[in-house]
């Protein structure tokens, strides 16, 4: 194994080890030192790999946003029917977040809010991509006649949005007391029975 590839190894465990950690003590409370403790390296050893601490968490923002991203295109080629890539895109946001569950804390940690710009443009940028994604299967739904029209797609896609983040709260809140994508796509299930068109045709094989 070369050099190179060694550095890319160490920097994706030292990757894994923040968001494992973030999730265990808070992003706001996460130290290098602690990150570096849990690896078994010193701490300039972490800065070897990313020169801040800011860095490192832009690094970590932009893992999640790649894997992110590789979900949803994979979710929306597997589905068939504007209602089923809708239902996929939204159940694999849940489980990413079920398999990620720091995001929650990481969305409003101060890190983000406050101190690290680059981070949140990352976030911003992910959460428009997503709600980009949702607005043009929600435009097809329309088009079929299988949703309101008088309600716009960005509105729509604004409230499913909300739904996922209102329920990876509660689950985050609730000590993680239910199945987070069941729960979400079950009210999921139900905001889309409010917005069907009237008379319109649905795909209950997606339900």
């Amino acid at each position: 194994m070369s050099d190179r590839q060694s550095a890319q190894d160490r920097k994706a465990q030292i990757v894994v080890e923040v968001l494992r950690l973030a999730d265990e003590i808070g992003p706001d409370r996460l130290s290098t030192t602690d990150v570096a403790r849990a690896i078994g390296l010193s701490q300039p050893a972490i800065f070897r790999h990313f020169p801040t601490k800011g860095a490192l968490w832009l690094a970590v923002a932009e893992d999640i946003a790649d894997r992110l991203q590789g979900d949803w295109a994979e979710a929306e080629a597997e589905a068939s029917g504007p209602r089923a890539r809708l239902k996929a895109l939204i159940g694999a946001q849940l489980t990413a977040i079920s398999r990620t569950p720091a995001l929650p804390s990481i969305l409003f940690s101060r890190e983000l809010q406050v101190e690290n710009e680059a981070l949140r443009d990352v976030f911003r940028g992910l959460l428009a991509g997503f709600q980009s994604r949702l607005v043009a299967v929600i435009r097809d739904l329309q088009t079929a006649g299988d949703m309101k029209r008088d309600v716009s797609p960005e509105d729509v896609a604004i409230l499913l949005t909300s739904l996922v983040q209102g329920v990876a709260i509660r689950w985050t809140l609730g000590a993680r007391g239910f199945a987070l994508a069941p729960e979400g796509l079950r009210l999921f299930d139900v905001q889309m029975e409010l917005l069907r068109a009237k008379g319109g045709a649905c795909d209950e094989k997606t339900r």
